[in-house]
C-alpha cells in the first residue's frame, strides 16, 4: 500500500463548551494537518495525485473555512452571531463539539470525500496537531 501525505498549516479559533478547564474560553491554536490518500492504482507519472492538487483542493477549503476564523459547536450560535457583528468574521459551525478529535473526523468522513470525489483517491487517514506537543489520528 503507497500513501501520499500533504501538510496544510492554520490558524483558527475554538471553544469547547462544558471544557472542565480554561478550553472552555474562546481562544486559538496554530494548527498543523496532515491528509493522507491512497488509490487503487498509481496515475500514469507514478503518482496517488499530485501534492499540488490536495494542495489547491483542501488548502483552498481550509482557507475558506477554518483560516483565521472561529470554529463553534452549532448550539454556540449566538456567540458566533456577536463575534461576526463586531469583527465581520466568518464562523465556522459544528454538530458538535469543535475538539481536535471532532474536526479530523469531520475532515476525513464528511469534506474530503466530497472534495475529491472526481478524482479517484480515498482520503484515508487525517492527523491534526492543535498544538505543537498535541494531535490527533483518525483514519478510514
Amino acid at each position: 500500500m503507497i500513501v501520499c501525505t500533504r501538510r496544510i498549516e492554520f490558524d483558527a479559533g475554538h471553544r469547547l463548551i462544558n471544557h472542565e478547564s480554561k478550553c472552555k474560553l474562546l481562544h486559538g491554536h496554530r494548527y498543523a494537518l496532515e491528509a493522507s490518500f491512497q488509490a487503487k492504482e498509481l496515475d500514469q507519472v507514478g503518482r496517488i495525485i499530485d501534492f499540488g492538487v490536495i494542495r489547491d483542493i483542501l488548502g483552498k477549503w481550509i482557507d475558506d473555512n477554518f483560516d483565521h476564523n472561529t470554529i463553534l459547536n452549532l448550539i454556540d450560535k449566538k456567540l458566533g452571531e456577536e463575534i461576526t457583528k463586531i469583527t465581520g468574521q466568518k464562523i465556522y459551525y459544528m454538530n458538535c463539539n469543535p475538539t481536535a478529535e471532532n474536526i479530523a473526523n469531520h475532515l476525513l468522513k464528511e469534506i474530503c470525500p466530497k472534495l475529491f470525489a472526481n478524482h479517484h483517491v480515498e482520503c484515508v487517514a487525517i492527523k491534526l496537531y492543535e498544538t505543537p506537543n498535541c494531535y490527533v489520528y483518525v483514519e478510514r
